[in-house]
């Protein structure tokens, strides 16, 4: 049963956002803008996801923001390639900047893969990004792992439905958990799935090459990354267990936050989408009046 949308959910979501396409090294990338004025921030997605996972969230930091949701090749409205790699993802960032205007003090915004992508375009471009905001977006120590961890879903097959609803009914969130918010569920899900030229419906993510993704050195690279940055994770998170969190906050060493949203998971702000806009605004107002 889905939960009836609150008005603030309503009004933002109304609160539509710019559509963009830039080309990027062949590959047509899709993403939207809000706001005037502002500092500038981009926003980026989690694996298998795409920008509109955004549209609930951006209009409330396009307030005093300029904001840009982008999504990453081979997911979203956004182009397929052959093949998916870390440094790809962290040009299309870079170059959606670029597009959107958007000068060397932007904020990149990374929920989970996006997080990973946004660690590395500021590690690869320190000149070009002035802050860094990783969200439930896991650094592993040392040989841990995660317990129960399983083949990545977003490399399998992807599952072909006879009609959108069939397919929207299957909907799921990726790692799997609670999610009370359903109509934010409901939602996403449903700019989640397309038709294909066969008639049938299917997820937007192209299921090619994603399971080689790697992440590569992201220890080192948050150790020698020169923007600002914050951590935000949910306190629930499967992927932010203790062991994860003492060794993020070894790897911060005090140079910026690194904070739980509580009563969330994974999806902190699908969970807890105004405490999380109310943390992350508290961030930005702090970076910017300094």
């Amino acid at each position: 049963m889905t939960v009836p949308a609150p008005d603030w959910f309503k009004e933002a979501v109304a609160t539509a956002g710019s559509p963009h396409r830039v080309s990027v090294t062949g590959c047509d990338i899709h993403y939207q803008t809000w706001g005037e004025a502002g500092p500038p921030l981009l926003l980026v997605h989690g694996g298998g996801a795409h920008s509109h996972w955004w549209d609930f969230i951006a209009p409330w930091l396009a307030v005093d923001h300029r904001v840009a949701a982008m999504d990453l090749s081979g997911m979203g409205e956004s182009g397929r390639r052959e093949q998916y790699q870390m440094d790809d993802f962290a040009g299309e960032a870079l170059a959606v900047c670029d597009d959107a205007g958007f000068g060397p003090e932007v904020t990149l915004i990374g929920h989970s893969l996006g997080g990973a992508v946004c660690l590395r375009a500021a590690a690869s471009r320190p000149e070009r990004v002035g802050g860094l905001v990783m969200v439930d977006s896991p650094i592993r120590p040392p040989g841990y792992k995660f317990p129960g961890t399983a083949r990545n879903p977003l490399s399998q097959p992807r599952r072909s439905y006879p009609d959108f609803e069939a397919a929207l009914a299957r909907f799921r969130l990726i790692p799997e958990q609670p999610c009370h918010n359903t109509f934010i569920l409901d939602y996403i899900g449903r700019h989640s799935i397309m038709q294909t030229p066969s008639g049938d419906w299917t997820w937007k993510f192209d299921d090619r090459g994603m399971a080689h993704i790697t992440v590569g050195q992201q220890a080192q690279e948050l150790r020698e990354v020169t923007c600002r940055v914050g951590i935000l994770y949910g306190d629930k998170s499967k992927l932010f267990p203790p062991e994860v969190r003492g060794y993020v906050h070894e790897l911060v060493d005090r140079r910026g936050p690194v904070a739980a949203i509580p009563e969330s998971y994974h999806h902190l702000f699908l969970d807890q989408p105004l405490a999380f806009v109310a943390a992350l605004r508290t961030l930005l107002a702090d970076w910017h009046a300094l």
